[in-house]
């Protein structure tokens, strides 16, 4: 942490980096307000977004303008990383109250509803200003240490901040899910995903258990379904893989990647019904870049399948 009559931004700038020593976010409060008027690019930039949240806080601490209630979360981004900002005053004179810059997985524990992202406003590191946060529908109360290893096991296993490195996500779910959830969709997605984390380790069995777990948890999840049915397909389980695939594309008629695993799957016993599948999969990804690869390889298959 920067305080404020230490940093160019004339904030408190906080920075935060996870355990491997990577930068996932950074922190810019403002509990006194900064008033936007001698900043026209970020006035710019600020206007031409819509608002995702607002609410309502009583703000008395002001140097500029005092009791302004009305307030919003303005949002914005890349590909792979977040950037919010909250705002009071009017849209022509907005308050800046605090930014934020965070790589994806992380936005959440950036989430105006976490008690951590409140207490910087609450209570600032100077102890001068500061807000008073009416209560704002529910307050997040996810374990924050479950959320953030869940957050570096994304990053790691998606490859945000550079190669895909398995290990990191395997050690960041298994911390997560030993810290424990209170939600069962938050712990039923962290098995998923240390079974994907395996699978993509070669270490089968190992994400098969996983999976399994998941659905213990949260039965019938399209995408856990799938996904286990992909496991059963790598580990020569070619009866089981296909019932979890029908149960997936069952349960969501248009989950298109499922049909197109379900369209192999059915290469060997039914020709016919894999040529089906792999139609219907072409039409639900019509006009998605993502998706052309696998398309083309749905049309080969499609003209092989038919001769």
């Amino acid at each position: 942490m920067i305080p404020s009559e230490r940093s160019a931004s004339r904030g408190e700038e906080s920075y935060f980096f996870d355990e491997d020593g990577l930068l996932v976010g950074a922190l810019f409060t403002f509990p006194k307000g900064l008033n936007l008027d001698p900043y026209p690019a970020l006035r710019r930039t600020l206007s031409q977004l819509k608002p995702v949240l607002e609410f309502y806080l009583s703000v008395s601490q002001l140097e500029t303008k005092a009791n302004m209630e009305s307030s919003s979360i303005l949002e914005t981004g890349t590909e792979k990383s977040t950037t919010q900002y909250l705002v009071t005053g009017s849209r022509d004179h907005p308050i800046l109250l605090l930014a934020s810059f965070t790589v994806d997985p992380y936005a959440r524990l950036f989430s105006p509803y976490r008690r951590e992202f409140l207490d910087r406003l609450r209570n600032p590191a100077e102890g001068k200003g500061g807000q008073k946060m009416e209560s704002q529908g529910s307050e997040d109360k996810e374990p924050f240490l479950s959320l953030q290893q869940f957050a570096r096991g994304q990053v790691a296993h998606l490859g945000y901040c550079g190669d895909k490195n398995y290990d990191v996500a395997i050690d960041a779910y298994q911390k997560s899910i030993a810290s424990g959830f209170t939600n069962k969709v938050w712990l039923a997605e962290a098995h998923h995903k240390l079974g994907l984390a395996w699978a993509g380790k070669g270490q089968y069995d190992k994400a098969k258990a996983e999976m399994l777990r998941s659905l213990a948890i949260r039965p019938n999840t399209p995408e856990v379904l799938n996904n286990l049915g992909t496991v059963h397909v790598k580990l020569g389980e070619r009866a089981e893989a296909l019932a979890l695939f029908e149960k997936a594309v069952t349960l969501r008629p248009n989950y298109a990647v499922a049909r197109y695993n379900l369209a192999e799957a059915y290469e060997q016993e039914n020709p016919r019904r894999a040529v089906s599948e792999y139609e219907t999969y072409l039409v639900l990804v019509k006009g998605i870049p993502d998706e052309e690869a696998r398309a083309a390889h749905a049309r080969e298959r499609i003209k092989a399948l038919k001769r």
